[in-house]
């Protein structure tokens, strides 16, 4: 044994060793596998509890497997495994359902390759190996349990993905269940609560969001796990907790090149579709700039806006009766006046405040109110009047405006 020497050119630190050391290593993986694993139970506590019979049996399986392709790709560098990957990545798999991080199971593999290079060391003395060859044999061992290493690292990440991906396939699930109509049952909503790991809050709030324009996909901060979120839709919203509704609005607004949004009503959780139609509602206005210029609004901010134009077409008959006498005016005419008696039913000032509000003269206001007066007569000085033409000219600012 003694006349062992190095493989030249070899890529890995195995393929450089001299076949012949198969033949050394062999004998030796009849009890080292009972070794590594007696070793990881009492020198890992996640390994010293109960974890199953089926997952022990992988454990198992996997060094003695690993033992055996080591000293096979020893004897023959050119040798191919199929499975040996599988059996790792299962390993890193089972890690993640155990509810672990992975740092147990890369503790273990350290310490497997710990014990395995002191007997495969002992080995080595006992057939007179050249401390050279036993140097690359500890490389070999080093390189070869990073490699099985870095496969259940393959293993846990796909783990973690299947898991968000069931997870985000019940949140979406859940979101659509929430904005049904009619409305979901309280006990189908905590059902699929808690297949999605999602705490009902007592109340709730839908935000509308507004569709990028251009082709890039709507993008947000990470909100926590108590927001339900849609983004893949023609009309993307949110589903926020109450209790946490002014944290998730301050980040919407620190969002750069943000999407406009508008905020819906606190409700009940089975009643999540009737804040996000207020949300929509109130999106739609903003966009036209009819009730802010802000990115984000709230609709508890515009109720009476919301209020008046529920129905647009109903708005349009309405103003039409309430503002028949303006009819007989030219288009300029009509606005002037329509513009005079709003300033005018909002302040109810005299001439002064008016002209005030509108930076006229005020003898352009009186002229003006003397038109109206003489269009409108009793209609102004009864409240039920009043109130219907100021409902109508608030309703028309919003509605027709560009």
């Amino acid at each position: 044994m003694s006349q062992l020497a190095v493989r030249p050119g070899a890529f890995e630190p195995w393929a450089g060793l001299p076949s012949e050391l198969a033949d050394v290593i062999k004998p030796e993986l009849g009890t080292l596998a009972e070794e590594i694993v007696e070793a990881v139970r009492e020198g890992i506590p996640e390994f010293g509890r109960s974890m199953g019979e089926s997952y022990e049996y992988v454990i198992r399986v996997g060094v003695e497997r690993a033992l055996t392709q080591f000293a096979d790709k020893v004897g023959d560098p050119n040798l191919t495994v199929d499975d040996w990957d599988a059996v790792h990545r299962k390993l890193g798999y089972g890690e993640f359902q155990q509810g672990r991080s992975l740092d147990a199971l890369q503790a273990a593999y350290r310490l497997g390759a710990r014990v395995a290079w002191r007997r495969l060391a002992d080995a080595g003395l006992r057939f007179s190996i050249p401390a050279p060859l036993l140097f690359q044999l500890g490389e070999a061992v080093i390189a070869y349990v990073d490699q099985l290493a870095a496969l259940s690292v393959e293993g846990y990440a796909e783990a973690q993905a299947h898991a968000a991906g069931a997870r985000e396939r019940r949140r979406r699930q859940l979101m659509q269940t929430l904005l049904a109509d009619p409305p979901p049952s309280e006990a189908a909503i905590a059902d699929l609560a808690r297949t999605a790991r999602w705490t009902v809050p007592e109340r709730l709030v839908a935000i509308a969001l507004e569709p990028r324009a251009d082709d890039r996909e709507l993008t947000l901060p990470d909100l926590g796990p108590a927001v339900l979120i849609d983004l893949e839709g023609s009309e993307p919203c949110l589903l926020v907790p109450e209790a946490q509704l002014e944290r998730i609005e301050a980040a919407l607004r620190s969002v750069p090149h943000p999407s406009r949004a508008a905020i819906g009503l606190p409700v009940a959780v089975p009643d999540a579709l009737r804040s996000l139609r207020w949300a929509r509602r109130a999106l739609a206005f903003l966009r036209r700039g009819a009730l802010s210029s802000q990115q984000v609004v709230r609709s508890a901010d515009h109720l009476s806006t919301l209020l008046l134009l529920a129905d647009e077409a109903l708005v349009e008959v309405f103003a039409e009766r309430r503002l028949a006498p303006l009819r007989q005016l030219t288009v300029k005419q009509q606005a002037r006046l329509s513009e005079t008696l709003l300033a005018w039913l909002e302040t109810r000032g005299g001439a002064p405040e008016v002209a005030s509000r509108l930076q006229v003269h005020p003898q352009t206001v009186r002229y003006r109110l003397r038109q109206l007066e003489a269009l409108f007569s009793d209609q102004l000085h009864d409240p039920d009047s009043r109130f219907e033409l100021e409902c109508a000219l608030r309703a028309l600012a919003v509605v027709r405006r560009p």
